[in-house]
């Protein structure tokens, strides 16, 4: 069908040019406006869809702004009045454009919105971390991929909120700090649903990790420090930052963005610790091991097993070592492998064993010192601490000099005083006053695999401000030692499993 042509084409340049006019008189109208008829004329224009979208996001950001206890935040509610009503601002100028500005800043709108939801919901519900170590095995494995909530504890307030939400302290690819010094908010945590108890699995930030060595990121720097000491060196950390060429540069982290690590909560706080023979006590009473714990034990054999047949029994590569270990001073080869009380029974029927298994730790075979506090005069060792008391918020403790090793970098470091001795008596913020009262509550964290945790008794006690949350999921589970398509690659019957089923049982 053919159109016919226009017999007055001059009608709709006439047409456009009414409209280019009403155009312009409505824009000189608008100039002339005052700001309360200009603010009235863009009410009046918004639409009743619109209305009601605005009204459900302002009702759900002001239970956020209740939830996080802070009234400051809710000035930002005049940012959601602009880009839903009044649009001062103009938050959409890209859509009038044309070609690849506009295709480009599709892109950018939904990678910002994106990210924005991302920082919300890893920062107060909840967020997915990976296993990297065996200190918790045989609980949770190398491999396991975590969903952990830290809505359970009540969510920590960022204290470094400018940071990129997906990167902890390092940026990905690129490298180099995912996050902006300042500003750094006070402590503060939101409601939760309970209090941290006995047998949790607790993620949290490294206590120590507030200064770290660039070379060798996942060296704990006091206790290399204190290594370093024990080799002859009098002053560590003068002697590592005069090495850059060997340690590289110092950094400084704060809380939220340390590493982050993963071990169950043994000790809470007001309470009495003891650790003898690595049997732990709470108050005097013993407290229960989780059902799959595992030490270290020492294996005499005739011939080397095999790693098919460590495997079998759930043993890594990198524990067994692959091969029986020969030491000078020990008349026989032996394996050095953590086991449960389950893979010892099945291990010690096997033919290649010459003897009886040996807890490592009661074997006299290996130094159990270098544990906390370091450079103590208490001579405790990694299966051995006296009794010790476990910080409380609100309680006041006599400090001593013969207690001040324990409680010092409570003090100084976590709750930021200052602390000194002079002429044998204890001097916090300049006033001579050796009673102190916590305001933080601290807990005693142990890994699983006993003999091979970096935990708590090499660092000691974990302040609630470096609490992150809890993991509740095991999303799913991956065998890093087997090969790409092997079966067996990922743990199927992990993938959706309870991460901590021994906190059915009382501890």
């Amino acid at each position: 069908m053919t159109t016919a042509p226009n017999p007055n084409p001059e009608s709709d340049n006439n047409t456009e040019n009414i409209n280019n006019t009403a155009a312009e008189i409505e824009q000189i109208h608008e100039e002339n406006l005052t700001f309360t008829q200009d603010f009235k004329r863009r009410l009046r224009k918004v639409k009743t869809l619109r209305w009601i979208r605005f009204a459900v996001v302002s009702l759900l950001f002001c239970g956020f702004v209740v939830w996080i206890g802070n009234p400051w935040i809710a000035l930002l509610w005049l940012l959601l009045l602009d880009v839903y009503i009044t649009g001062y601002i103009p938050w959409s100028w890209w859509k009038s454009k044309k070609g690849p500005v506009r295709a480009v800043m599709a892109w950018v709108d939904a990678i910002i919105y994106a990210l924005v939801l991302v920082y919300i919901i890893f920062a107060f519900i909840g967020q997915n971390y990976k296993i990297p170590s065996s200190s918790l095995e045989k609980s949770l494995l190398v491999g396991d991929y975590l969903w952990v909530s830290k809505v359970i504890y009540g969510p920590r307030v960022p204290q470094t909120p400018l940071h990129f939400p997906l990167a902890q302290h390092t940026m990905p690819v690129t490298g180099g700090k995912s996050y902006i010094d300042n500003p750094q908010l006070p402590y503060h945590r939101l409601p939760g649903m309970r209090s941290i108890e006995r047998g949790d699995i607790v993620v949290f930030n490294y206590p120590q990790g507030d200064t770290v060595v660039s070379a060798a990121q996942n060296e704990d720097y006091y206790i290399l420090c204190y290594n370093l000491r024990k080799n002859g060196v009098s002053d560590p950390a003068a002697f590592i930052k005069a090495h850059p060429e060997r340690f590289g540069s110092l950094l400084v982290r704060p809380v939220d963005r340390r590493e982050n690590y993963v071990k169950r909560c043994i000790g809470l706080p007001g309470e009495w610790l003891e650790i003898r023979q690595d049997s732990i006590f709470i108050n005097d009473t013993p407290v229960r091991n989780a059902k799959n714990v595992q030490f270290n034990y020492i294996i005499p054999v005739k011939s080397a097993i095999s790693a098919d047949k460590w495997q079998e029994i759930g043993v890594r590569s990198e524990d067994a070592g692959g091969r029986p270990i020969e030491v000078d001073f020990v008349p026989f080869k032996f394996y050095d492998v953590p086991l449960t009380a389950e893979a010892k029974s099945i291990v010690e029927k096997w033919p290649e064993v010459d003897g009886p298994l040996i807890r490592e730790g009661e074997s006299g075979f290996f130094d159990m010192s270098g544990v906390f506090p370091l450079y103590d005069p208490y001579g405790w060792s990694r299966t051995d601490f006296s009794k010790f008391w476990i910080p409380k918020r609100g309680v006041t403790l006599h400090l001593t000099l013969n207690n001040l090793p324990l409680y010092r970098r409570c003090v100084e470091v976590y709750e930021g005083n200052k602390l000194e001795v002079k002429d044998g008596n204890i001097y916090i913020n300049g006033v001579d006053n050796p009673y102190y009262t916590f305001k933080y509550d601290y807990y005693w964290m142990m890994g699983d695999n006993r003999d091979r945790s970096l935990d708590s008794r090499y660092w000691g006690f974990v302040p609630e401000d470096h609490i992150v949350g809890s993991p509740m999921l095991i999303l799913t589970s991956i065998d890093e030692e087997r090969p790409l398509m092997d079966l067996k690659k990922i743990r199927w019957n992990r993938t959706f499993a309870n991460p901590n089923p021994d906190k059915a049982q009382k501890f």
